[in-house]
Order: C-alpha cells, then sequence, then structure tokens
C-alpha cells in the first residue's frame, strides 16, 4: 500500500448498509410502540373511531412526498440531504438556513425524549417492581448509552435497532393477533373508516398527531454514503419505512377499537389514557404481556435515541466538511468508522439541555419532552415542505430523464399537503404541549425565528468566507470517504467508472466537463454543482395525560 493511501484518513463504513438496516433506523426514529400507547389514545378522544383513517391519510401524504424526494435522490449525493437538495433547488442562502433549522429540528426530536425516558423507566419501575427512582439518572445513563451506540460502527447501531424494533412491534403484533383471535369486544367492524366517522371536525387534531408519529421517517437519505447500491436502497427504504407505519398504525389503532367496542373505546381512552393500550393487552393475552410492554415502551425509546443520534451526526460530519461547523467535527474514528467527535459533542449538548431544565425544576415530560420536541417536530416538517419545493425547481433547471410525475405532480401535491399539515400541528400546539398560550407562540416561533437567523448567517458567511459560501452543498465527484478501489460493493455514484445497474443510459452524475450531455448537468455553471416518535405528545404508560399530554422520527 503506497504511503499516500495509508496516509489517508478513514471515513465512514461505505457498502455496510442494506434496505433492511436503513429501513431499521428510520421506523426506529418513529418509535412506533410509544407513538401508539402514548399518542393513539389522545387521537382517539379528539378524532373518535375514525382515528386510524388519520394515520393512513398521513401516510399518504409522505408517500407522495417520497416520490420527488426519492428521486432528487438520484441526482444530489451530499451528505447533508435535506440542507443540500434545498441549496440545489432554492438556492445556497435557503440552503444553509435549512442546515441551521436541520440541526435544531434533528436535536430538538432527540433531546427532548430524554426527559420521556427518564419518566416512562421511573413509570416502568413503578408498574413492576413499586419503587418510584428520579428521573435525572435516568436520562444521564441513557446519554452515555446512547453515545457509545453512536461511538460504535453502523452496522452496530443497525442491528441493535433491529433487534429493539422487533421487540416493540412484536408485542403490538402480539396485542392485535390476541384481539383478532378473539373477535373482539363485539365483533369485528370497519365501522372506522365510514366516511361519517372519518370526515369530523376532530379528524384535524388526529392528522396532526398523525404526521408527528411518523417524524424521522425522512433520514433514509443521511446513510447514502454508508448504504450498499444507494440509488436503490434509498428509495427502497424510504418507501418501506412510510408504507409500514402508514399500515401499521392504522391497524393498530383499528384493533384496539375492537378491543372496546365502537361504542366504548373513546370512553375507556379518556378515562385512562396512558393505560388503554395495557388494559387492552391484560384482557386479551395478559398481564405478563403488559409488564412486557411496559419494558418495551423503554426499550422503544432508547432505539429511537440511538436512530435520532445516528442522524445528527451524520448531519455535523457533512457540515464540517462543508467547512459551516469545526473541521473537529469531521474526524471519523479509525477502528469503528463512525464521526465519534460529532456524537460526543451531542451528547455534551443534550446534557447541557437535561442538566438545565433539571435545575430549573421542569417536569421531564410535559416540559423537557414537549417543549423541546414540538420546535423539532415543525422543523422537520418545514424542512419536507421546502424540500418539496426545492425538487420541482431543481428539475426546471437541469436537464434530466425523469417524468413529470415524479419532478413536478408529485412534489408540488406534497407542497400543498405538507403546508395544511404544518398548519394543522401549529393551530393545534396547545394539544401537543398542554402549556400556556405564550409559551405556545414562542415554541411555534423558534422554526421561523431560525430560518431568519440562518439567512442571515447565509449572507455574513458569503461576504465573510466567500471560498466556503461558494462549495457550499456541491456535488462531489468522488466520495471524500470512499472506500479504496477494488473494494466490494462499489457505489456507482461516487465510482465514475460503475455502471448503473440495470441502466443502460451513461451515468447520470458524470462530470459535464468530460460528458457534455451527461443527466443532470447544469450548463449554467461552469462547475457541476458538488460536495427515529418519538413524538412530541407520547403519554408514559400509567401517567395521566395533560391537555396535550398525549408522543417521533430517521
Amino acid at each position: 500500500m503506497s504511503s499516500s493511501t495509508s496516509d489517508k484518513p478513514p471515513g465512514l463504513r461505505t457498502g455496510t448498509l442494506g434496505t433492511a438496516d436503513i429501513s431499521f433506523f428510520v421506523v426506529s426514529a418513529a418509535a412506533p410502540l410509544t407513538v401508539m400507547a402514548g399518542v393513539a389514545p389522545i387521537a382517539l378522544v379528539l378524532g373518535g373511531i375514525g382515528a386510524p383513517a388519520g394515520y393512513l391519510l398521513a401516510g399518504i401524504t409522505l408517500a407522495i412526498f417520497a416520490v420527488g424526494f426519492t428521486t432528487m435522490s438520484r441526482h444530489v449525493r451530499s451528505g447533508g440531504a435535506f440542507y443540500a437538495y434545498i441549496a440545489q433547488g432554492l438556492g445556497k442562502p435557503l440552503g444553509i438556513a435549512a442546515a441551521l433549522v436541520a440541526m435544531v429540528g434533528y436535536n430538538g426530536m432527540e433531546i427532548g425524549v430524554y426527559g420521556l425516558l427518564g419518566s416512562a423507566t421511573s413509570d416502568t419501575a413503578g408498574a413492576l417492581w413499586g419503587v418510584d427512582p428520579p428521573w435525572l439518572p435516568i436520562a444521564l445513563a441513557g446519554l452515555l448509552v446512547i453515545w457509545y451506540g453512536g461511538y460504535r460502527s453502523i452496522d452496530f447501531g443497525a442491528k441493535v435497532l433491529g433487534v429493539l424494533l422487533v421487540a416493540e412491534t412484536g408485542i403490538l403484533v402480539l396485542l392485535a393477533g390476541g384481539v383478532l383471535l378473539k373477535g373482539g369486544a363485539n365483533g369485528l367492524s370497519l365501522a372506522s373508516f365510514a366516511p361519517g366517522n372519518v370526515l369530523v371536525p376532530g379528524t384535524a387534531a388526529v392528522l396532526a398527531f398523525a404526521f408527528s408519529a411518523f417524524t424521522g421517517f425522512e433520514s433514509t437519505v443521511i446513510y447514502r454514503r454508508e448504504a450498499r447500491d444507494p440509488a436503490r436502497t434509498i428509495p427502497r427504504a424510504t418507501y418501506i419505512a412510510v408504507g409500514f407505519l402508514g399500515l401499521f398504525y392504522a391497524f393498530v389503532v383499528w384493533t384496539v377499537i375492537q378491543a372496546f367496542g365502537d361504542d366504548k373505546v373513546v370512553a375507556a381512552a379518556a378515562g385512562d389514557t396512558g393505560g388503554l393500550f395495557f388494559a387492552a393487552i391484560t384482557t386479551y393475552v395478559g398481564p405478563w404481556a403488559a409488564d412486557l410492554m411496559h419494558v418495551f415502551i423503554v426499550t422503544s425509546i432508547i432505539a429511537s435515541l440511538l436512530a435520532f443520534h445516528n442522524a445528527i451526526n451524520r448531519y455535523a460530519l457533512a457540515l464540517a466538511e462543508e467547512g459551516v461547523l469545526p473541521a473537529a467535527l469531521g474526524r471519523i474514528h479509525p477502528r469503528h468508522r463512525s464521526p465519534y467527535v460529532a456524537g460526543l459533542a451531542q451528547t455534551v449538548l443534550g446534557a447541557g439541555v437535561v442538566l438545565g431544565f433539571a435545575a430549573a425544576g421542569a417536569d421531564p415530560y410535559t416540559q423537557l419532552l414537549l417543549w423541546v420536541n414540538t420546535p423539532g417536530m415543525l422543523g422537520l416538517m418545514a424542512l419536507m415542505l421546502l424540500a418539496a419545493l426545492a425538487v420541482v425547481r431543481y428539475f426546471r433547471r437541469v436537464p434530466h430523464r425523469e417524468g413529470a410525475l415524479r419532478t413536478l405532480v408529485a412534489p408540488v401535491t406534497a407542497a400543498v399537503l405538507l403546508a395544511l399539515a404544518i398548519w394543522l400541528v401549529a393551530s393545534k400546539v396547545a394539544l401537543f404541549t398542554g402549556a400556556s398560550p405564550t409559551v405556545n407562540t414562542v415554541l411555534v416561533a423558534v422554526v421561523p425565528a431560525v430560518l431568519v437567523l440562518g439567512l442571515l448567517l447565509a449572507y455574513r458567511l458569503r461576504r465573510t468566507r466567500p471560498e466556503v459560501y461558494a462549495h457550499f452543498a456541491e456535488e462531489p465527484h468522488t466520495d471524500p470517504h470512499a472506500e479504496l478501489p477494488g473494494a466490494a460493493n462499489p457505489d456507482p455514484h461516487t465510482d465514475p467508472h460503475a455502471e448503473l445497474p440495470g441502466a443502460a443510459n451513461p451515468d447520470p452524475h458524470t462530470d459535464p466537463h468530460t460528458d457534455p450531455h451527461a443527466e443532470g448537468a447544469d450548463p449554467s455553471c461552469p462547475q457541476p454543482p458538488t460536495s427515529s416518535s418519538s413524538t412530541p405528545a407520547s403519554v408514559p404508560p400509567n401517567r395521566a395525560a395533560t391537555p396535550l399530554s398525549p408522543s417521533a422520527t430517521d
């Protein structure tokens, strides 16, 4: 091996993640068990027995968004995901602002959940062993566990999440199976999907909760550099994640309705919001299954934290490589091939926020979780809206062979639906926080304020560091951390000599200087463009619901 090769800094572990691995990351970020046991009862109280349809409608909206999103993923290979798409579609100022929103959004989605980890673990200990440990030591221990999971290799994280995800979805499948085998309380009914039960005033609130339950699914593209054959695995994982979550959520909520009966489930949910799922599984499966569900609530939260932690680390890595964040955050562990410095920085930030809320005497659930997660959720939804608009403009500017359905119809439709979803969540924010109007106004204002601050930082960067601004979100000719030539599973998007799988056309990512007819080349540029709910409304088991007190994501 040459000295130049041996001196090359370590890179991410490329060609590691398959479709299933990436799906585990993004579905785990959504925390299905926490969302169902914590949020679904509130959705039933507010929307009645038509609540399952709300999850289907949210899933359909996000599947439409995924059409344009995954199409653009074949053309934009930067590790910056959302901000790179927005920069190339809507311009660098908005791209830099989006990067700031992404960091605030993903950190908010993760750090707030440490409050839920502390409170839910304490509740579980009380339910199983009759003890009431303080939440703060649990949250701090969780910070160390998640740091270690992110410090280890990405395949280690995928295996851990695979096990935890099977556990949390398995207990819900067990509940559903028990209800179906016994025929529910009064026989099985499809009244939940009747228009008269779906088109009710409470459906707007259900949709707000339903959209929050998918947070993190879009993080599939963050793992592009570590994926095997990303042109195929990224779109597949995205569709699998959103399809699974939409169908699974609707199915589980429907089976719980059957467990109590169409005429009694709303009253049961209102009477014992945090205990609805535990009561159902105790009746139809047994008390031992309820004990398992208590335990798996905690592991579901841990899985969500680890998934978001990995996503944040890779965003920080990409921004460090851009020169926007300190270069130290771009260091990669020589053995585990993980962005370990970014992970340490994120853990320190999380510890600071957790300790700050604890010092102020804040409640870990109603304040740390809900006040920190809610702006994070709104931030990620705003990024999806901007990304949908970026898809439209990007494909209007560059030559391509993609169809109008993928590049115009789907993203425009998604943009309209996402704008409606953001309005629903913002207008129903009191349901998510249970806070005063003043607090809610501040929480909703965080995202536009960060976006404006990001625009100001972008203009300052253009003035003071023009070289960084000029190369922001550029499209790499090759991955700076790609494996050595000859490594197994080459990425056809980083290896200019690799043939696209199943394609006879030239690589759309070839350099326009060597192929002026390359697909995706922008003739206007002298250079080609180069470079998992936890949901804010989870109700811990046996905790009385707040006005929202109802919970994600990849």
